[in-house]
């Protein structure tokens, strides 16, 4: 009778399983066809939006050839890399100072300040641009890659909560017995926590490089008229502003966006392991 019951059991957990797995699938394909069907239009020989057949007629490399010769993609791919890269070791590094001072350190200012922050977070960034662009304008930071750096950068501190959160599961036994040895805050912070702290080191470093390249409105705010200084989002966005350029390029902005998606793409897949470790909170428990 045990044996009947268990073999139930089992059929019904086997039949709950395939019913989730038949819908993750479906979902993932849902998700999958507009980048299949980008990657397509990338090698199509015709040039315009309109299409009958999701598979071109003709398949060619001409849009990719066209994409790094007609156009100034390579010039706004190296700035928006550049900003990125600046970007990324910049916020990684504040990001973990603040996360740092808030879990470990105790002041008088703490929890007002962490109240502060999580509250100016929830309004849009967009809500300042006019603001930050006049400041910008002061000081001849406008059309200038540097200025784009700042402002990314500026807000970094109001994304600890995430990162906090992970140094909070680590134990403060591990700091109190290396402060009894003699180690400072810095030694600590480096030689200890930071190295239990990979997971969410990779999610900050992941989520600090990604949001440049799909940025859209403070960049094109900031560099106007300046087309030699666009992102890649900008400048490919200038590419279907009317009509005539939607009908010329839209084949070469399938393959700019494909272009575009693999470093992104290479460093999530090399990484994932990491990111979903530091989005779940994984740490040493003591």
């Amino acid at each position: 009778m045990a044996n009947v019951k268990f073999r139930s059991k089992k059929r019904k957990e086997r039949a709950s399983n395939i019913i989730v797995y038949s819908i993750l699938i479906l979902i993932s394909a849902v998700w999958l066809i507009p980048f299949l069907i980008l990657i397509i239009q990338s090698f199509s020989g015709g040039s315009g939006m309109a299409s009958n057949t999701i598979f071109p007629r003709r398949w060619t490399f001409n849009n990719y050839v066209r994409l790094f010769t007609e156009t100034k993609f390579l010039i706004w791919y190296g700035n928006t890399m550049l900003v990125s890269v600046v970007v990324t070791i910049v916020q990684t590094v504040i990001v973990l100072m603040t996360s740092y001072a808030l879990s470990r350190l105790r002041f008088k200012m703490r929890k007002p300040l962490m109240n502060i922050m999580l509250i100016l977070g929830m309004f849009p960034g967009f809500l300042s641009m006019t603001a930050v662009y006049f400041v910008l304008k002061e000081i001849n930071l406008t059309q200038n890659l540097f200025g784009l750096i700042l402002v990314y950068s500026a807000s970094s501190a109001m994304q600890y909560y995430i990162c906090k959160g992970f140094f909070d599961t680590i134990p403060k036994s591990l700091d109190e017995a290396a402060r009894i040895d003699g180690a400072s805050r810095h030694t600590v912070l480096v030689k200890i926590i930071l190295p239990l702290a990979k997971p969410i080191i990779i999610y900050t470093i992941l989520t600090a490089f990604i949001a440049p390249w799909g940025e859209y409105m403070f960049s094109s705010f900031i560099m106007l008229g300046d087309s030699d200084k666009y992102t890649v989002a900008v400048g490919m966005k200038s590419w279907i502003d009317n009509s005539v350029l939607a009908s010329d390029y839209f084949t070469v902005f399938c393959a700019a966006a494909v272009v575009v998606s693999i470093p992104i793409t290479a460093l999530f897949i090399w990484l994932q392991r990491y990111y979903v470790e530091g989005i779940t909170g994984g740490s040493v428990k003591g």
